[in-house]
């Protein structure tokens, strides 16, 4: 969806909260040149690499052969 850039401010809020809603990009023209997009905020996910960093620990010699 386009939108001027003066109508954006003068329905600012409404639209923040359409773009929530309908999870729609709205871009944001100026004399008809795109000039922002407006997109819904998604919460980050954990990183599946590093994910169990700290959760482990060593006991013991790692190094010498198991006897």
């Amino acid at each position: 969806m386009n939108i001027a850039a003066g109508e954006f401010k003068a329905k600012c809020l409404k639209l923040i909260d359409r773009v929530n809603e309908t999870r729609e990009v709205l871009v944001i023209t100026k004399h008809g040149v795109p000039k922002a997009q407006l997109i819904p905020f998604c919460k980050k996910r954990k990183k599946l690499f590093g994910f169990m960093k700290g959760s482990a620990s060593i006991t013991g010699d790692i190094l010498s052969p198991i006897k």
